[in-house]
Formats: C-alpha cells, structure tokens, sequence
C-alpha cells in the first residue's frame, strides 16, 4: 500500500517529521516502510529553506525502490531554466535575466525566477546538474493498479498527449522540453494541464488581484467537480471583493472542462496550495494534499488502503516551522 505526500518545497524536517509519523525509519541513506511504499506528488525544490536535504531523501528513496515520485512543474521549470534554447543563442527555454522574465514567450512569470533561486543557491551547482538529470527520470503521471497519481490535473486527452510525446523525443529530452515550452504547441497545453491544472480565460480587459497581491487574468477549474462547477474553492476566496461577475461570464470555448469520472480510479494531485485546519478530500475519488507547508501550512499525507471511495480519516500531516 501507499503513503502518498504532497509539495514539499525544502521543508525537509517536515518531511522528517511526516515520514516518522507514517512509520518510516532512517536506514542508512534512505528511509523505509516494511510494508509501506511513498509516492512523491513532485515539487521537491524552490521556496524553502532546505532545499539540498529534501532531495538527499527523496532521490534515494526513489532509486532504492521505497518510493515513486512524479515530476512537478518546479522540477519542470528547473529543467527549462538549465536547457538552451535552440531558437535564442546564448539564451534558456527560461532566461535567466530577472527583468525580462516575465515577458519572455516560454516563461510563466517573474516569481518563478525569485523562487527558484533559493535552489540554486542552496543546491552546489555541479551537484545540481546531477539531480537535473534525475529530474528527467520522473514520470509526468503515474496509473497504478487501483490509484492515479498526477501532480496537478488528470484529463485523459493530455495524458495521451503526453505519452505520445515522450514516446516520440524518448523521454524528457532536450526537444521534448523545447516543445514543452512553447505556447501553442500541443504538447505545450497538455503539460500545462498535467503539471498546473486547468485554466480559464478571462475575457479581454478583465483581470483580478489575488491574495497575494498577483494580477490573474485567468481562473483555475476545478476538473474534480461536476461541470458546472468550474472554479476552485482557493480561487472562489481569492475572488471575495473583486468586481467580478464569475457565474454570467462565459465559458472559453478552448478550454475542455470536463469532469473526473465518478467511477475512476481515486487520484492523488498536489500544486493547488490549500490553506484549511486540516486536510479533506476534493471529490469521493480525488485528493489535494498540497496545503502550503513553505507558506506557513502544513506537509500533508494520504495513507491510501487500496479503497476506491476516499476518506478524511486516512489523512496524516505535520505542520511546517514557523515563518520568520
């Protein structure tokens, strides 16, 4: 059976303290289970403070067969911000220069650059390399006898997309990255959807300001609802205040929005950063264990059973140190 853990982000004592309390032991390099087996939901890097000793643990883990792990979009963004760009001399599938990273045509947006560079300035650059390369190692989804694991969205349609792809490039290569990177390819959307959910557009001229302070000028659907239920409940809160008349705008047209199947296999997703007292299931066969644990939340866990219908109970979680 399986313990899977969400977004770890360097909180490598919360990931200590959470692999204690699930029953694992420290057994020379790696940690392990007699019975028990984790499955990493991805996103080990970036934001917290031990960055290095988080990868020390999962990749051994990994490689002595007492864990799966999925790629998340920060493994994903590290990758591209390491690989040159064919198209740009000189320059990465994610350049490196602060100032211009945001308008770059392959970026996401400026706070990736920031967050990233707690990894690179923590994590020896030669050791780096070594993980990078391990990094493409990861499966983007995992359909296992009884369960599903992805980080962020299951759509079957994307799956395939992504299967093909890395049937076609063998791998995450580096022309499977530079496709990966480039809106309006195919294989583009389909990574996109696995790797940070799906997104609706908002019509022209209309944009948010979350919580955070970001200007959005799309919103996260929530493919684990019936479909007429199409945001998530993180960004209905971010929504309170805002002059916007979510329920009467239209659908864009481009985005699929359909629902997980009542009848599939449970799914294990992370990436959506939850903020709540405690964990609880999205839908009977889906499950979000990301709750922020780098924005002062807590590291979550599912202790799955093999059981098709989900259960609060089977949560297990340890709250990450205090913020400064």
């Amino acid at each position: 059976m399986y313990d899977i853990i969400g977004d770890i982000h360097g909180h490598a004592d919360a990931l200590v303290e959470l692999l204690t309390l699930l029953g694992y032991e420290r057994i020379g390099t790696t940690f392990a289970h007699p019975d028990r087996k984790v499955i990493f939901l991805g996103d080990f890097i970036d934001r917290g403070p031990k960055v290095r000793e988080v990868l020390q643990i999962v990749r051994p883990m990994v490689e002595q067969d007492k864990a799966l792990a999925v790629m998340g979009n920060h493994e994903l963004n590290s990758l591209a911000y390491h690989t040159p760009d064919p198209d740009s001399p000189g320059g990465f599938l994610r350049p490196h220069n602060e100032k211009t990273f945001g308008q770059h045509p392959h970026s996401l947006d400026e706070k990736n650059f920031k967050q990233h560079r707690e990894t690179l300035d923590q994590v020896p650059a030669a050791e780096f390399a070594c993980y990078l390369r391990w990094f493409r190692t990861l499966p983007l989804s995992l359909d296992l006898d009884g369960l599903r694991v992805v980080h962020a969205c299951w759509d079957s349609t994307d799956i395939q997309v992504v299967r093909e792809g890395l049937k076609q490039h063998s791998g995450v290569t580096d022309a499977f990255l530079q496709r990966a990177c480039i809106d309006g390819n195919p294989l583009f959307t389909s990574v996109e959807v696995l790797l940070k959910g799906k997104e609706l557009k908002l019509p022209k001229g209309v944009s948010f300001q979350d919580k955070d302070g970001h200007v959005r000028k799309h919103l996260r659907a929530s493919w684990y609802l019936p479909s007429q239920t199409v945001l998530t409940a993180q960004y209905r809160s971010d929504l309170v205040g805002c002059d916007l008349n979510i329920e009467a705008m239209p659908k864009d047209s481009e985005v699929r929005v359909e629902p997980y199947p009542t009848q599939a296999k449970p799914v294990f997703i992370g990436h959506y950063w939850l903020r709540a007292k405690g964990p609880s299931i999205l839908a009977g066969n889906v499950a979000c264990l990301d709750y922020s644990v780098a924005k002062g939340g807590f590291l979550c866990a599912y202790r799955w059973n093999g059981e098709q219908t989900l259960t609060n109970e089977h949560f297990v979680w340890v709250a990450s140190a205090p913020l400064p």
